[in-house]
């Protein structure tokens, strides 16, 4: 696929990386020509400098015959207008933007054809915000996914001394849990992964990827750890667009402190937030941090723009005393290097969002993709076309199917409305019947299922998607 980058900052650097690892033409375009020339270094793709909203900048990007736009600048109206000239001038088929603000986001029509020309918008801010929500409602997890409109979740846990499962081998989970049906997707043990068996044995610091229908998440995570207890107290590092995202999301259920250093943004703040306290400081203050008693917070949230000042606040709060620290870490070696240690969760804002543009760029249908252990793995929520005949994978047993090492089906959703989520039934309304599987070998796939892929390698995706691709003889 031949597609064209607007954008090599954070969020356009680690597309382009994802994108040509699996054999896509790339082409990236920056005003900043240091930028281009550090990427064009890492990466085999073309790179053109100059304003990314420009038809001359396009032309010479290749948009005469490129498959896909992705404007991921730091400007949401250079963003959209690059999509605009796109798809008026060179009729270009795919075109994505990255929409910062609500003044835009909040009004879709503007990216209908007539006018903005947006196939599809995503906010990375809004989607790191959605995943730490997530991280405050499990705080016991490494990650936490969720596919087929929330009805399953895949959940990271590291496994904890003294869990029921831990010592045990796999087959055993039937035994301590009966009533609920849940899968090991993968293991890895000291980063290399293990193909998960019946007899396989979880040990201590196992980092085990468990699939569950969302209501019985909970109980599975039991089965591998201790579970902490709830989170009621947060602080938060850094008031900018994520802080502030977040502190508006969760200041109603939980007693949450925010911190910015710079007078004039706290004070911003505190008029456009409702319950959060705002305090004006700096992020490695220890005397600000034992006032404000960072030893009760149940979590600590570094959320600057400084990926060193997020290190550092977040050791000095779990130095002094926080239960659970969590930092937001641009630099992928860095990440690399801080997760697991003092710092219990890494967040890289790219890896985070990417999986909601890759899902865009997959071929088959796939409805959802997120990325695993910092963009080393992936998980994929595929949907089954055709028939017998056209597909390879319909009317067939997952024992059957072609094995793909390193590949595994977790679980599928059977029944999944396509568009509306219910339908009117004496007067009330009557959620679709729906049905949760954990795959087994024996389990059937039939046409409309949502297929849940586990890959322990993003070099296996493309085999992935081909097993799942419908044969010309179903078009």
């Amino acid at each position: 696929m031949k597609i064209i980058i607007l954008g090599a900052g954070q969020v356009g650097a680690s597309v382009a990386e994802s994108l040509v690892s699996e054999a896509n033409d790339i082409t990236v375009v920056d005003t900043d020509a240091s930028r281009l020339t550090t990427l064009q270094d890492r990466f085999d793709l073309r790179t053109v400098t100059g304003n990314a909203s420009s038809p001359s900048v396009l032309r010479r990007a290749g948009a005469e015959d490129a498959d896909m736009l992705i404007a991921v600048t730091q400007s949401d109206q250079t963003n959209l207008c690059a999509c605009k000239t796109a798809h008026a001038l060179f009729n270009l088929p795919t075109r994505i933007a990255r929409v910062r603000s609500s003044d835009f986001a909040d009004y879709t029509e503007l990216f209908k054809p007539e006018n903005f020309a947006v196939d599809f918008s995503l906010c990375p801010e809004q989607i790191v915000t959605d995943y730490i929500v997530k991280m405050i409602e499990f705080p016991e997890a490494l990650q936490v996914l969720e596919f087929a409109d929330g009805l399953v979740s895949l959940v990271a846990v590291r496994a904890f001394q003294g869990g029921p499962l831990v010592g045990h081998p796999l087959k055993d989970i039937r035994k301590h849990i009966p009533h609920v049906d849940a899968r090991v997707a993968a293991i890895f043990r000291l980063d290399t992964p293990i193909t998960p068996e019946g007899d396989t044995v979880i040990e201590v610091g196992d980092e085990v990827f468990c699939l569950a229908a969302t209501k019985d998440i909970r109980q599975v995570m039991r089965e591998l750890r201790r579970m902490d207890k709830p989170v009621k107290r947060i602080m938060i590092v850094g008031g900018g667009n994520i802080g502030y995202r977040l502190t508006r999301a969760i200041e109603n259920n939980y007693q949450v402190k925010v911190i910015d250093h710079n007078r004039r943004h706290a004070e911003w703040l505190a008029e456009n937030v409702s319950s959060a306290l705002v305090l004006q400081g700096d992020a490695t203050d220890e005397k600000l941090f034992e006032d404000e008693n960072v030893d009760q917070m149940d979590m600590f949230i570094a959320l600057t723009n400084d990926d060193e000042n997020n290190i550092m606040a977040a050791l000095l709060a779990k130095r002094m005393g926080a239960r659970r620290v969590v930092a937001l870490i641009n630099r992928r070696a860095y990440a690399e290097l801080v997760q697991g240690s003092q710092i219990d969760i890494a967040i890289s804002p790219a890896q985070t969002s990417i999986g909601t543009l890759l899902a865009h760029v997959r071929r088959g249908d796939v409805v959802a993709v997120h990325s695993l252990r910092r963009g080393a793995a992936e998980a994929l929520e595929l949907v089954v076309h055709g028939d017998e005949k056209s597909s390879q994978v319909v009317g067939r047993r997952i024992e059957d199917l072609p094995i793909i090492k390193g590949a595994t089906i977790g679980a599928i959703v059977r029944g999944l409305p396509q568009k509306e989520a219910v339908v009117q039934r004496n007067d009330q309304a009557v959620e679709r019947q729906y049905k949760v599987i954990m795959a087994h070998h024996d389990t059937v796939i039939q046409a409309g299922d949502h297929v849940i892929v586990f890959v322990v390698s993003k070099r296996l995706v493309p085999k992935v998607e081909k097993l799942f691709q419908v044969s010309f003889a179903f078009l």
